[in-house]
């Protein structure tokens, strides 16, 4: 039992290392509400730069975790969504809000103003 512990399983493994990369897990939480373009991402992630998220999104291409859909149009249109894979990932995003939302204080939070 004790060799058991000391043994991460090779599939966990991977996971935890797509999955802890700086932005990807926020990346695919806003795509959990339905396809975006790249801008919109952008936009909606303070300090992330360009370059950044260009990376990540071409990394969980590759991982089979978001859809790149290029639409023929002038000019031409971009949008990114979760495979099925990704999709899957939406109870582990529940429970990752749930825990926050019980555990963890932001600033705003912890300073509270006297009455």
């Amino acid at each position: 039992m004790a060799a058991e512990l000391t043994q991460l399983c090779p599939r966990f493994e991977k996971a935890i290392e797509v999955l802890s990369k700086r932005w990807t897990t926020l990346i695919i939480y806003r795509l959990m509400d339905g396809p975006r373009r790249f801008v919109d991402i952008e936009s909606s992630l303070s300090n992330l730069s360009g370059k950044v998220l260009s990376e990540r999104l071409k990394e969980l291409e590759e991982e089979g975790i978001v859809l790149r859909t290029v639409y023929p149009e002038k000019p031409v249109r971009i949008e990114y969504s979760l495979t099925d894979m990704g999709r899957d990932l939406a109870p582990v995003m529940d429970d990752i809000q749930g825990w926050a939302t019980r555990w963890i204080k932001v600033e705003q939070e912890q300073v509270q103003p006297q009455s």
